[in-house]
């Protein structure tokens, strides 16, 4: 069941307010009765480094025209222009 806190209350219960999101509950802070604020358990971005965080990315060529054939070589790899 979710729970609706106001400001106040929040600040007076803020460590358990954190153990019950933890725990997968839904928490609310309301401001004059309307909510403002859900809390929710932080998550770490995925960041991929390398050639696999370019796949499956879409580009279009023409970006690339034009630009240094170094860069391009880069992109196609050797001989991209053959």
């Amino acid at each position: 069941m979710p729970t609706q806190v106001n400001v106040h209350e929040a600040k007076s219960q803020l460590s358990k307010l954190i153990e019950k999101v933890l725990a997968g509950e839904q928490v609310t802070i309301a401001r004059a009765g309307k909510p403002v604020v859900d809390l929710v358990v932080h998550e770490e971005p995925k960041i991929i480094f390398g050639v696999e965080g370019w796949i499956g990315v879409e580009y279009d060529d023409d970006v690339l025209e034009g630009i240094d054939p170094d860069i391009q070589e880069m992109f196609y790899g050797k001989d991209w222009d053959k």
